[in-house]
């Protein structure tokens, strides 16, 4: 990895953390402890995307298409300098990668969490955006995975409002703004234990649907 838990203390205080910008120090993070990419995102207020696209299809939703991604493994002062050149965008990662997600409505997503904690299944992240959705992070693998399991639980035909971003889709990071509606923020924040041992999707798609049509079919 490309720094320590001691080199986060670090740039969380004193004139560090005056010269970094929150965006910035989840950049650091996401490289240099988690593993993953992240991508510059576009912003949004007003309905106008930042992107200059008057009919833009995702205002403040999506990568901006000039800048480059952060890798995996960047240094603390790399992820930094990366940054710099896209300053006030928003922090997107890409699925399909390090990681996919399984999205759910935040109230079933909840619920999910609570059962699931109960249950000590394996748990990565956890995620929620303004718009009312909750993302918990599974292993790479569950786009394509995800029909056979609904079909094999017997899931298949239920009413479910859950769906697995694919490869090439991003997700927005907390704590960057999403579509103009406010910050992503972490239900269950990654920690070293979790977000490079992620669950298999096998392991939670039981307990999602299972809290997806609950709430769908409740008066």
């Amino acid at each position: 990895m490309g720094f320590t838990i001691a080199g986060i203390r670090d740039i969380r205080s004193g004139t560090r953390r005056r010269s970094r910008t929150p965006e910035c120090t989840a950049v650091a993070e996401f490289t240099g402890l988690w593993g993953w990419d992240v991508v510059p995102g576009a912003r949004a207020a007003a309905g106008r995307c930042s992107c200059g696209d008057a009919a833009c299809p995702a205002p403040g939703a999506h990568p901006l298409g000039f800048a480059e991604a952060v890798p995996a493994g960047a240094t603390l002062d790399e992820a930094a300098k990366a940054w710099s050149r896209t300053p006030g965008a928003a922090v997107l990662l890409p699925v399909g990668r390090s990681f996919d997600v399984l999205d759910i409505a935040e109230g079933a997503g909840h619920q999910a969490l609570l059962r699931m904690e109960r249950m000590g299944l394996p748990l990565g992240p956890v995620s929620a955006t303004p718009d009312g959705r909750a993302q918990f992070f599974v292993a790479p693998g569950a786009a394509g995975q995800l029909p056979e399991l609904l079909y094999r639980m017997g899931w298949d035909d239920a009413e479910l409002d859950l769906r697995c971003p694919g490869a090439g889709e991003h997700i927005t990071a907390p704590p960057s703004n999403h579509a103009g509606l406010g910050p992503a923020r972490w239900l269950r924040p990654p920690s070293l234990e979790t977000a490079n041992d992620l669950p298999q999707a096998r392991l939670l798609i039981g307990t999602l649907a299972y809290t997806c049509h609950r709430s769908l079919s409740a008066p």
